[in-house]
């Protein structure tokens, strides 16, 4: 939608309709006649087109005075917030990010299988407001609930593989925790479809709060939670950045099957199993087909300088009014 910064510039189109009637009445004024005793012999005499398109010239000053008037008054885009209304559901992707999640039975490991299946799942659903929490021994929000997915996607590619192995959050899985983070993200929306995506390869072993009663408090607040545990079914090796050895170490996978079957059973949700980079992929598939529920979303449309194309316009348009005027319209004296 086209505004005008200085809109009292467009008073001078008034200018036009005193020069459309000088031009009516007093053209032919204007125009070389020449004196004859009898002008029977013209009467039906065809007129030349140059001529018929005299009038051309005219027109072609008029829409330049149009396109200058415009330009001066500088149209710009419209700068406002618009809400529109889209179908989606509010969903929190709840990521375990402890140094096991740097196991390599999946490829290249855990958490970089995990990070790509996500981005796959938030970029096949463009209207959905989606957020993302971290966990490990402690958890923390990485991004609030968005549908700036592209800031979204930024986020989670920037989530270090190494985070716990390097100190920068304390090791270990809170479930408990990353549940009621992504839960606290959710509590106050008001999407008829609310849901937790929660991913781990272990048991919860940290945080003060237990994933049951993070379960039950999602359900309080009508939050579907959906479980996956990812990782092999007996053995898998971890590398050297992960255990500060020099060399891989096999480790046995410990997932708390039973805990993660009762969060998504007491929240009317499902528990998944993901072996395999395949596994992993189908299970956000199957969670891809989830009901849908309208959103209402605000937009800001940015302002810019528009009078840029009405000026070259009246450019052109004066130039092919001087070449027509000096070559096809020419007149001798």
């Amino acid at each position: 939608m086209i505004d005008f910064a200085n809109k009292e510039y467009l008073l001078l189109l008034l200018l036009l309709i005193p020069y459309i009637i000088w031009y009516l009445m007093y053209r032919k004024k204007s125009e070389p006649t020449l004196r004859m005793s009898d002008t029977n012999a013209y009467r039906y005499a065809p007129r030349s087109w140059k001529v018929t398109l005299m009038p051309l010239q005219q027109l072609l000053r008029i829409a330049v005075f149009v396109l200058l008037v415009v330009a001066l008054a500088r149209p710009q885009t419209q700068n406002s917030w618009k809400n529109e209304t889209m179908e989606g559901i509010d969903i929190m992707l709840a990521m375990d990010v402890s140094t096991s999640m740097l196991a390599e039975d999946l490829k290249p490991n855990r958490m970089e299988a995990a990070k790509k299946v996500a981005a796959e799942f938030v970029s096949g659903r463009p209207n959905d407001n989606i957020g993302l929490t971290i966990f490990a021994g402690e958890a923390f929000t990485q991004c609030p609930m968005t549908t700036d997915h592209a800031s979204l996607l930024s986020l989670l590619h920037n989530v270090r593989t190494d985070i716990a192995a390097r100190g920068l959050i304390q090791d270990g899985t809170a479930i408990g925790m990353g549940l009621a983070n992504a839960v606290s993200r959710l509590k106050d929306s008001k999407a008829k479809s609310k849901v937790v995506i929660l991913l781990t390869d272990g048991s919860n072993n940290r945080g003060d709060l237990s994933p049951m009663t993070a379960a039950e408090i999602a359900k309080s607040f009508g939050i579907r939670v959906y479980t996956i545990g990812v990782g092999s079914t007996k053995m898998a090796p971890l590398p050297p950045m992960a255990t500060g050895l020099p060399q891989y170490i096999n480790v046995p996978v410990e997932i708390d099957t039973k805990t993660l079957t009762d969060i998504a059973a007491a929240t009317d949700g499902d528990f998944y199993r993901a072996t395999n980079n395949a596994e992993l992929a189908q299970i956000y598939k199957e969670i891809d087909k989830l009901e849908k529920s309208k959103l209402n979303v605000r937009k800001f449309s940015k302002r810019y300088e528009a009078y840029q194309p009405y000026a070259l316009a009246a450019a052109l348009l004066l130039l092919l009014e001087m070449l027509l005027k000096l070559t096809i319209f020419r007149r001798l004296p």
